[in-house]
């Protein structure tokens, strides 16, 4: 993915964090002062919400639907323009048409549309669970959906085995955190509190309200991590079980930071796996951060 890529998945999650709470300003990082103080985001909001209830508007439809003027209309387009929510386009003209240009209207983006709130996650839940019922219910659903969650990352694979293939060793971890950031995961890696591993960190997860349900989705990924980097991995914390981050940890290879484990163990040394570190997660409770849901 480009860095394009990665700059449009993260402006979608500040958007979809804006828009989904019309009329409440949530990121101030981000807004001058004075723009927050007089409620420009607020309206810009409502702009938004109003022309996906209404489809493509022109300023004068929008101006009398939310009673502002034309004036405040045209700069709140231009400000979502600038944000890749809605664009600019000519108005389809049916039956015949009079002298002059048509009107400009203004509709929303698929970034735009994407940022609103969504069914994907319940259609996604939907299709998993018919394809558990599909195989019969009980170990037989739940064997089904796992395949097809080990199959949804394999078809993902591709550019995440790339690129820790050609890492060297002791920077595969970090290589993967980059690969999974492009994908919208926000990951990170660092040292684990007890300096014999490290700790993978997803701080988004796209699919996080669906793995509620089917914890599934986090053992394949688990199962990957651990096929990748050639060495036993254990999730200490997931988003989907109420923490605040993802966290896995990875234990060194051998010859890279950790003496070899005993005789049989293929070389990775056997560790207990470390708290939580509270620098990465203060999110994760006490309750949860050192169980292994996968």
């Amino acid at each position: 993915m480009t860095q394009g890529t990665t700059r449009r998945t993260g402006r979608l999650l500040s958007l979809s964090r804006e828009l989904r709470n019309n009329g409440v300003v949530k990121y101030v990082g981000e807004a001058p002062q004075e723009e927050l103080a007089t409620g420009e985001r607020s309206t810009r909001n409502r702009v938004a919400r109003s022309i996906l209830d209404h489809g493509p508007s022109t300023v004068s439809d929008l101006a009398g639907r939310l009673k502002l003027t034309q004036a405040a209309v045209r700069r709140h387009l231009d400000a979502l323009v600038a944000d890749d929510v809605v664009e600019p386009r000519d108005q389809r003209v049916y039956g015949s048409r009079g002298r002059g240009r048509p009107a400009k209207v203004f509709a929303l983006t698929d970034c735009g549309r994407d940022a609103f709130d969504q069914s994907y996650d319940k259609l996604a839940a939907d299709a998993i669970e018919w394809i558990a019922r599909g195989a019969g219910g009980g170990a037989k659903g739940d064997a089904a959906v796992a395949a097809f969650a080990r199959d949804r990352i394999a078809t993902q694979a591709g550019s995440y085995r790339e690129a820790v293939e050609a890492a060297p060793p002791e920077k595969r971890t970090e290589a993967l955190a980059k690969a999974l950031s492009t994908d919208g995961y926000a990951a990170t890696a660092r040292s684990a509190p007890n300096q014999q591993g490290e700790q993978l960190c997803q701080h988004h997860c796209p699919v996080a309200h669906v793995a509620e349900k089917y914890p599934q989705l986090c053992e394949a990924e688990t199962e990957f991590f651990s096929e990748l980097l050639g060495t036993h991995v254990q999730r200490l914390a997931t988003i989907a079980h109420g923490d605040g981050v993802c966290t896995t940890f990875i234990p060194h290879a051998a010859g890279h930071g950790a003496p070899p484990g005993p005789p049989g163990t293929g070389g990775t040394p056997q560790t207990d796996p470390p708290k939580i570190s509270q620098q990465t997660d203060h999110h994760a409770s006490e309750s949860t951060a050192g169980r292994n849901p996968a």
